[in-house]
């Protein structure tokens, strides 16, 4: 097994994991808003509804009790085949 092949896993990890942090960092900074009715089914950030408990729970895409966290200010311009993106849940 080459250097390669043995870093690449380790390096994919890493990444993700700085991009996690900077993720919670910028949410905790007041960079992030919750955006409902964008999340893709179970890629949402967390609490899809009734029933659901946390992060990857909205069983369709664009379900609108669930979020994903969005750059600040850019929610309402996610554009949807529902329509636009919101701060508050939507009703389907």
């Amino acid at each position: 097994m080459s250097i390669i092949s043995k870093t690449l896993p380790l390096t994919a990890s890493l990444a993700t994991a700085l991009t996690l942090v900077a993720a919670q960092a910028a949410h905790a900074e007041g960079e992030m808003e919750k955006c409902y009715g964008v999340s893709m089914a179970g890629q949402n950030d967390c609490a899809a509804g009734a029933g659901t408990t946390c992060a990857g729970t909205a069983t369709k895409d664009y379900q609108g009790n669930a979020w994903k966290y969005v750059p600040a200010g850019t929610c309402a311009t996610i554009k949807t085949p529902h329509g636009m993106g919101s701060l508050e849940p939507v009703k389907m």
